[in-house]
Parts: structure tokens; C-alpha cells; sequence
């Protein structure tokens, strides 16, 4: 076995966008930095009344940036350092003003080693992650949500998780009462030339199907061609809700130099 450190570090290409949508703000967050070779993506999408959402989210976000700029390594055991940190400077905003003793947040967590070639991620919440590999998805992150309990359950189609008037009912998220809070699972791949995340809130996967994310990435030359193709489905909703349109936010991430993407996908 070839040692990964003989390898040169992984190519990284991201592209990212947040909207309103129709909303009076915008209560997503999304943050990302490199420290040589390490990569950390942060999406976040708060709630908790006017401000206390726009807050959660990015005091959620800021402080698991900083927690990351520390590390020399992504682990899981860094995982669980930076939603515990970031779990507590919430938990400080809520108590310094009781106006916000509400806000919670949703949160997902994507580290890359690129020199290592491998990939960790935790969530909370209806923030989701997905990898795709030669144009499909092989992993999605499992909703915190009371719809897809349903769905696991029987009682629910997994088509219904878009359309469920209960959709938005969540039993995990940052800042949350004792008997909301779960422990943040963990997921981790190795990765290669070609592979692709989407890190997205609700508000982005609500309005582009798993079909259409995998069509987009099969024309796409480039991540903001992708990213690009799939907000015109987000920014044209069709019928399928007849709630106000969400805050939507999400990453595009490609793995690889773009002629080594072109070809292994």
C-alpha cells in the first residue's frame, strides 16, 4: 500500500451561493477556510424570530471556523470539539440576551484532508451533505426531522420529505432545548478525482431533486456551472409548496483538477 503522504495533495474547486428567497432576511450562514492542505465547509440555516436566526447561524459558523484554524489534523474527535464549541458560544449569546433565549441553528460540517485524500462530515438538522461519485449520488446525510422519522418508519414516502406540511419540524439543531439535541453523527470516505460534495440547507434541497442534482453535475464542465444550473431550479420553484420560498445557501465542492474530473465522471 502507497503511503498517502507520496501523493500530491488533492485539487479543491468550490463554488458557493446564498439567497433571500422570499423572506425578509437571510438566515443561513455559510463559511469555509484552508490551512495548507485541510479544508473546512460550514453551512448553517437559523431560526428564532427576528435576528435571533441570522445570529445562531452565524455565531454557529464563526466559531467552528475558528475552532478549525486550530487543528493540525481533521479527526472526528475535531468534529465533536467544534460543535461542542460551538454549542457553547451559542449557548453565551442566548444567555447575554434573553431575546434570543430561542434561536437555534441547523449545522453541517465537511473537513477534507487533501493530502490525506479523505474526506469527515457531521450534521444537525435538515442541513444536508451529499457526495456524488462518477455522477451519482453514493451518500446523503439523514435528515434530524419528524417527517423522516415517518419516512424510516413506513408511514411516509421519501418523496413526501419535500412536500410533508410537518417538513420543517426538526428534533436537532444547535442551541435547542435538552430533549431536542441528539449526538452528531459522524460520516467519512476516502475520495478521488472526480467526486463531488453538495453541502445545502432545506431551502436549496427543497426545490432540486436528487435526479436533478445528478443530471446538472452530468453536463457540467465546471462547479459554478453546476451550482449555477441547479439555482435556476432553486430561483424558478414550481408548485410543489405553497409556502413562502426559503433562504436557500450551498456549496459546490469538486474534488481533482478539472481535466481529471472531466474524464473519471
Amino acid at each position: 500500500m502507497i503511503s498517502s503522504s507520496l501523493h500530491p495533495p488533492i485539487a479543491l474547486t468550490v463554488a458557493q451561493k446564498s439567497g433571500i428567497g422570499a423572506r425578509s432576511t437571510n438566515q443561513d450562514y455559510l463559511a469555509w477556510t484552508r490551512r495548507n492542505e485541510l479544508a473546512c465547509f460550514v453551512v448553517a440555516d437559523g431560526a428564532g424570530g427576528h435576528e435571533g436566526g441570522e445570529i445562531a447561524s452565524r455565531v454557529v459558523a464563526q466559531a467552528i471556523v475558528d475552532c478549525f484554524k486550530k487543528a493540525s489534523s481533521c479527526t472526528s474527535a475535531l468534529l465533536d470539539s467544534c460543535i461542542e464549541l460551538a454549542t457553547a458560544s451559542l449557548g453565551r449569546q442566548q444567555a447575554a440576551d434573553r431575546r434570543f433565549k430561542d434561536m437555534t441553528t441547523t449545522v453541517a460540517l465537511l473537513f477534507i484532508d487533501l493530502q490525506k485524500r479523505r474526506a469527515i462530515w457531521t450534521h444537525l438538522g435538515d442541513t444536508r451533505i451529499y457526495l456524488f461519485r462518477r455522477n451519482r449520488i453514493i451518500s446523503i446525510t439523514r435528515d434530524h426531522s419528524l417527517v423522516q422519522q415517518f419516512v424510516d418508519a413506513g408511514y411516509c414516502k421519501p418523496d413526501q420529505l419535500r412536500t410533508h406540511p410537518q417538513r420543517s419540524r426538526l428534533y436537532a439543531a444547535i442551541g435547542a432545548d435538552n430533549d431536542t439535541v441528539c449526538v452528531a453523527p459522524h460520516g467519512s470516505t476516502d475520495i478521488e478525482d472526480g467526486d463531488t460534495f453538495l453541502v445545502c440547507t432545506d431551502g436549496f434541497w427543497e426545490w432540486v431533486t436528487e435526479h436533478n442534482m445528478e443530471v446538472t453535475l452530468s453536463v457540467a464542465t465546471t462547479a459554478h456551472d453546476w451550482l449555477a444550473a441547479m439555482m435556476r431550479l432553486v430561483e424558478t420553484p414550481g408548485e410543489q409548496s405553497k409556502n413562502p420560498q426559503d433562504n436557500f445557501s450551498a456549496f459546490a465542492i469538486w474534488i481533482g483538477e478539472p481535466n481529471e474530473v472531466t474524464v473519471r465522471r
